[in-house]
């Protein structure tokens, strides 16, 4: 039996799904999944590894005890500076999962924050912690601060360098 449609007529979030099936598309093919959150009060994640009110974590099997990709939450024990650590993620709160590898996947839109929506009653900078650091992965150090990119594209070959070796072939659009 299937589960109803929720009342609005929208049907649940496709955002737990996609998450799973991207997940098992990197398992399949050798890569390492990584997720990117968006980090607020209602992530467990160590806060010394989040910049920016996000954190990259490694979700693979090797590198994760227990990992449950539910409807609601992703939760895994993971070791952190050699600390085993519960992570607790809202579905919601994913902005992106990738290959490490290659970074093909998906992103998602980035949850409203809550401090936004509320009334502001002082200084912001009081709800972001301060002194935080990017968590270390095994991917070479680069400049993405967490976001997945799509590798560089290269520069276009000079005119009539199409067949030197090492091209890249492209289409031409005639019409």
């Amino acid at each position: 039996m299937t589960k109803p449609a929720a009342p609005d007529g929208q049907g649940s979030s496709t955002r737990p799904y996609l998450i799973r099936a991207l997940h098992d598309w990197c398992t399949d093919n050798g890569f390492t999944p990584y997720i990117a959150v968006y980090v607020d009060a209602s992530v467990q994640v160590p806060l010394a590894y989040v910049k920016n009110h996000e954190i990259v974590l490694n979700v693979g099997f090797e590198a994760t005890t227990a990992l449950k990709l539910g409807n609601e939450f992703i939760e895994f024990k993971a070791r952190f500076g050699g600390v085993a650590r519960d992570i607790v993620v809202p579905v919601d709160h994913v902005v992106a999962i990738y290959a490490r590898e290659n970074g093909q996947g998906m992103a998602f839109p980035v949850p409203m924050p809550e401090a936004a929506s509320a009334p502001d009653d002082g200084d912001e900078s009081a709800a972001a912690p301060a002194g935080l650091r990017l968590a270390s992965s095994e991917a070479p150090a680069d400049d993405r601060g967490g976001e997945p990119q799509e590798p560089p594209e290269p520069e276009d070959p000079p005119p009539g360098a199409a067949g030197a070796a090492g091209a890249r072939p492209a289409l031409k659009r005639v019409k």
